[in-house]
Order: structure tokens, then sequence, then C-alpha cells
């Protein structure tokens, strides 16, 4: 184990108190004017609002526009729910995004298509963790998934949508807390937060922010530490402007986990706590952030905000990877592993810029502005492939993990920098051209450059750049107050890499990859607003997807089409009980799918159908409740890299329970997930790295306390 001390800190409860206090407050029965009855209704009936929806979010137009005037499916998960299932990573949250499943890592699938570069912080591109590393949680206060392709606003990125953290900013109010967690598997964790005014006025605010944490795992030869250090200084430098400095550092010191083998029904082919890792392997993770905001009013109609993003990350990663199944006694099973071992060093760098103006004229809200993105990422690999490199071979029942990394026969496998550069205008206009109608058109170009330089194969260096445009065109409704239709149509772009276009077939540069995504929704609010559903139809259509054959070559394959709707519920079931139900169909095709292992990840890992439910039940008299989360994901295929039929990764059915007890300034909870310890797989590579094996039965205790 490594052991590490922790003192910590976590986020302000402060939403969450108001409202319980507000529901224990209310008198249905108030009859003294009818101003003063609608007050209160409102307080009562909007529980399950205030408690897991937000009502309004800049980053879907970069103005204070309401959910309700945005013509997209924009999704935002609330502080409130991120403590009550005791989420320490976006993992966890997963079952609460509506159109969103799991891939590995950090990385899902949104709307049917993999979603990795679309990752935001307080709207701006600079996401410090990248593939294999997964995003923390401490100094998040919001995450909102905005869905389909969102180049208009943005620029380049997925197809299927885009993720934004909310940090966690210094407050007006004072406010500490010191909080510790203990669980199942060796975790302890730790945190301490402190926010509030420097001085009188509160003109000048700062925060602290400190986490730790350490814990094993079910799957051999697994631990994992956790530092965070989250800092932010805020100054009234006028009346009408502010700056916010943030610093972030995070360290993490774990292992990049890949899954246990299946065969072609699912099925695993060992025991899941299988690992090709070796005690020694790790992976060490660690990065800093600054981040500098400068918000500033000019009059009554005009304001500005600007964003300067910096990142530096290093990772090393040394890990045994799985490689071939072996049937070593030709009775037709397999029974042992061939592995690899890879010394990996990854050291990326960011830098984002954001600056646009919003200029209030009457019907029309006016946003202009341009942002500039660059990220560079330098790695050198080394490999020792299999047994003729002393890489020895590890059975699937009885591993004996004695490799000698020393005598391994390592050589340099990848020596290479990739240097991106993107700048990107755009205007949008939000006009409310009557009461009940309000329209959005937005538009933006980029120019974006690619330089690749292959430090072993000099003949592969190659620079890209091309110009691409993005378009998003909506409209909603306010029909009454119960129904509030909505309707867009959206596009975005993704650049293709240099190193794809030097490998193309013909020599011919390839288009950057479009999409197109048309959508229709309502938003209701019903039975006296204790029922809000959000309810999407979405069609999107990508073309220019390119494919590697197994010579290396590229070449564009044909258009990639998804097809599915959302449900996202919140209800008041009783003055007591509230519920966040999200339910997703969707449905992916793509052409020319015959003989293609491009296609077939394209294809991987969406699942038809996916339900994710959270329930909470409140007792007042005894300032607790109890709440249970249930998770659904359907039948999926694993993305083989093979020219065979892909496998299939079996559906599952997880529940969670979770406990909460407020007694003064203390607050106490107990959260288990997974809570028949089922086994199961989340997410499928192939038939040799396997299926990524969920989470077994994991229990913890927390103790929070606010002073």
């Amino acid at each position: 184990m490594r052991a590490k001390t922790t003192f910590v800190t976590i986020p302000s409860f402060g939403a969450l108190c108001i409202a319980m206090s507000a529901f224990g407050e209310v008198t249905p029965d108030n009859k003294e004017g009818n101003e003063s009855a609608e007050t209160e209704k409102i307080e009562v009936i909007g529980r399950a609002l205030s408690l897991y929806q937000g009502n309004s979010a800049v980053f879907a137009t970069r103005t204070s526009a309401s959910i309700d005037e945005t013509p997209q499916t924009i999704q935002i998960i609330t502080q409130e729910l991120i403590e009550d299932q005791a989420a320490n990573e976006i993992t966890d949250l997963f079952r609460s995004m509506s159109g969103v499943s799991y891939l590995n890592y950090g990385i899902v699938k949104m709307r049917g298509f993999e979603q990795e570069s679309q990752v935001f912080y307080d709207g701006v591109k600079g996401d410090p963790f990248r593939t294999f590393t997964i995003p923390q949680l401490f100094n998040i206060e919001q995450v909102q998934t905005l869905k389909g392709p969102a180049g208009a606003a943005y620029g380049a990125g997925e197809a299927g949508g885009a993720i934004n953290y909310v940090t966690k900013k210094p407050t007006h109010e004072q406010e500490n807390n010191l909080e510790v967690r203990l669980g199942n598997k060796g975790f302890i964790s730790g945190s301490v937060e402190s926010s509030g005014p420097i001085n009188q006025d509160a003109s000048q605010r700062y925060r602290l922010g400190v986490y730790s944490s350490t814990e094993d795992s079910y799957r051999d030869n697994v631990e994992e530490d956790n530092l965070i250090v989250d800092l932010g200084y805020a100054w009234d430098v006028s009346d009408d402007s502010t700056l916010t400095l943030q610093y972030t550092h995070f360290d993490q010191l774990g292992e990049r986990l890949r899954g246990v083998p299946i065969d072609e029904n699912g099925n695993f082919l060992t025991y899941i706590a299988w690992n090709s890792n070796e005690p020694d392997d790790d992976q060490d993770f660690e990065t800093d952030i600054f981040q500098a905001n400068f918000e500033h009013s000019f009059n009554d109609w005009l304001s500005s905000n600007s964003t300067f993003r910096y990142y530096e990350t290093e990772e090393i990663i040394k890990f045994h990877q799985a490689r071939a199944l072996v049937d070593t006694d030709d009775d037709g099973a397999f029974d042992e592993m061939t592995r690899r071992y890879q010394d990996q060093t990854r050291i990326y760098k960011g830098v984002d810029l954001s600056s646009y103006l919003v200029a209030e004229l009457g019907k029309h809200t006016i946003v202009a502005g341009m942002d500039y993105h660059f990220a560079s990422e330098d790695e050198v690999f080394y490999y020792a492939n299999g047994v003729s490199n002393g890489v020895s071979n590890l059975s699937l029942t009885n591993p004996s993990y004695d490799s000698d990394i020393s005598a391994y026969n390592a050589t340099l496998n990848r020596d290479r920098l990739t240097e991106l550069n993107q700048v990107g205008i755009y205007a949008q206009d939000m006009w409310r051209a009557t009461d009940k109608l309000t329209v959005l058109v937005g538009a933006r170009v980029d120019r974006f450059e690619e330089d690749f330089v292959d430090y072993i194969s000099t003949d592969d260096n190659t620079s890209y750049d091309d110009i691409g445009y993005s378009v998003r065109v909506g409209a909603t409704y306010d029909l009454n107050e119960q129904f509030k239709p909505y309707t867009s149509i959206s596009t975005g772009l993704t650049p293709q890499t240099a190193s794809d276009q030097e490998d193309s077939l013909d020599g011919d540069l390839f288009d950057p990859e479009e999409a197109q995504q048309f959508e229709i929704g309502v938003r209701s609010y019903l039975l006296d607003n204790r029922l809000n559903v959000n309810a999407a139809l979405f069609h999107i259509d990508r073309e220019n997807t390119v494919t590697a054959d197994e010579d290396g070559n590229t070449s564009a394959i044909g258009e990639v089409r998804s097809q599915g709707f959302e449900i996202d519920a919140l209800m008041d079931i009783t003055p007591r009980w509230v519920a966040n139900i999200s339910y997703t169909y969707i449905d992916v095709e793509a052409d020319e799918i015959s003989e293609d292992s491009t296609v077939y990840r394209i294809l991987a890992n969406n699942p038809h159908n996916q339900l994710g439910l959270w329930t909470r039940y409140e007792f007042p008299s005894i300032s607790s409740s109890i709440a249970f989360g249930a998770e659904y994901v359907g039948e999926r295929t694993d993305r083989t890299t093979t020219y065979d039929a892909p496998f299939t990764i079996q559906p599952y059915t997880i529940y969670d329970l979770s406990w909460q007890t407020n007694w003064q300034d203390w607050k106490f909870q107990m959260n288990i997930k997974n809570l028949f310890d089922k086994e199961f797989a989340l997410a499928g590579f192939n038939e040799v790295s396997g299926a990524v094996v969920g989470e077994r039965r994991r229990i913890y205790l927390t103790a929070s306390y606010d002073f």
C-alpha cells in the first residue's frame, strides 16, 4: 500500500442546506394573498429542479439565457448530485448523463460518437487529463454536457457533443469544510477547503483546497494515490471588472489498466481480478494548470469575458500489455497470454486564449469573439515484445508475477512530436422575436494547422492546414407554462491528423470530418411543476471518417449515422421524495461496414438502450435522507482490431444505495456502489485486451464538517 496522509475540504453545501430548510418551512395551506401563496408553492414543488438541475448554462450560448431558451439539449449535473452519489471522478456520473456510454478511462461515447478532445473547463479548451487518466471532481462545481456538434460556438470537436467542467471559484461568504472518507479496498481520502473574503467589503476573495486519497482495487497489482491542490484568488478591480486567478496541481500514481480477455459471447476467460500488469508497473501522472479570467462590463448593455489557460502534463507509463491468447496444450482452450512491455513518456502542453463580447440590444443578444488553441504532444516509447525479448507469457488461471524488467531487451519504438494550432472567430445572435419565440443563429470559421515530426523516420514528417466552417440555427417556443418545444440544426468539424494525411493512399489531402445534427425536442413542466421532462429526437450524419488498411495506408470511408432519442425526467413523487431518471435509445450505422475494423470500432460500445435512475427520500424529523440508484446498459459489441466480426459485450444492471444524516454542522453519509457485487463488463476492447471490468461492491463512509 502506498500510504498517504490526507487532509481535506469539500465543496459548499449552501444551496442544498437552503433548499432543505425551505422544504421544512413551507406551509402549503397559506392563503394570505395570491403572491405569497404562489411563492411558497414554487418553493415546495421545485425541489427536484433545485437539487438536480441547473436553470441556465452559459456554456450552451455564452450568455445567461435560460435553458428553456436554448435550442439544443444541454444537461447539467449539479454539486448536490455529485455529493449524493459520492462521485470522486467523472466515471461515477455517467449513469446520470443521457446519451453517454463508457468507452475507456475517461473517454465516452456521446450520441454514438467517441468523445475525447471536446472537453472544456469553464468554457475553454485545455484538458490536462488526456487519454489514460480519468478527470477528478474535487475542484468541480458542475458538469455540463452539450449534446451534438458544437462547432458554431467552440470549433473543431467530436460530433456527439462536448463536456464542460465548471470549476469552483472563491466565494463572497466564508465557507470552510473538512471531510474524511473511508472505504473498503483500503480507500482513505481527506480534504480541506476554505473560501471567502480577504477584506471587509469582499472585493478580494480566496479559495484553498487540498485533497488526498489512496486505495487498492479488486484487480491484481492495482493501487492508486491522488493529490490535488486547488488555489484561487478573485479581485473586483472596480465595480465593473473582476479578475479571477486559479492554479491547480494534480498528482496521480496508479496503473494503466486494461481489461480481462473474453470469448465471442462476452464471457470472461479467467477470474476478473486477473491483470496483465506486474506489481511494479505504474502510471505516474502530474500536471499543473494556470487559469486567468477577466470579466468587464462597459455599460448596461455591453460586457466582455476573456480567459487564458495553460497546462503542462507529464505522464510516465510502465506496463505489460496483453498481446495474444495462446493454447499451450492444444486442448482447444486458451490458457496463457503473450505480453509486451511498454515504457512510455508523454509530455503534453496546452495554451488557450478565449475572448468574446456580449451585447444586449433590445430583443437581440449578440455574441462575437475569437479563441486560440495550442496543443503539443511529445511521445517517446520503448517496447520489449514477447519471450524473445525477455517478457514471459502469463497464465490465465495461475499467473506468476515475477518478471525481471531489467533483463528485457527494449528498443525505441516511437519518438515523435505533434503540435496543433487552431484559431477561430464566431458570431451569434439570440433574437427574442416575440414573447414566445426565440431564434438562435450562429456561425464560426476555424483555421487549423498541425505539424507532425517523427524523429525515427524522417520521411514521415509532415504538416497539414485547412479552414472549416460551422453553423447553428435553432428556435425555442414558449407554447405555455407546461410545454416549451425547441429545434435546431447544428454542424461541426474535426480536422484530420497530419499523420493520417501522410499515410493517404493516393497522396491527396483528406477533408476534415464534417458532422450535422438535426434535433427536435420539448421541455415540459407538468403536474404543477412537480414533473420536468426533457425529450429529444436527434439524427447526426458524419462524413469523411478516415480508416487504415492492413498496410497502414489510410482512406476515407462513407457516412456514419447516429439517431435516437433521450428522455431526462426530474420529478417530485411526493413532497419528500424526488427522482432523476435518464433514458437513451440510440442506433448507429456506417457505410462500407464489411471487413473494416475501423467501422467496427465506430459501432462498438454503443448500447441501443440505456437507463439511469437516482431517487432520494427525505426524513425531515431526523434530518436524514436515503437514496437509491440503478443503471441498466444494454448489449454492445467490442472494438475489435482485426477484420473478424466483433465480440458481444453482455448487458448489465447494477444498483447503489446511500444514507445521509445532518447533525449540527456535520454531515454523515454512507454509499454502497454495486450493491449486489455484480461481475460485469463496462466496455470492450477486443478478444485480447478484453473487456473493461466494472467496479465490484464499494462501500464509502463520509464525515463532513462545515466550520
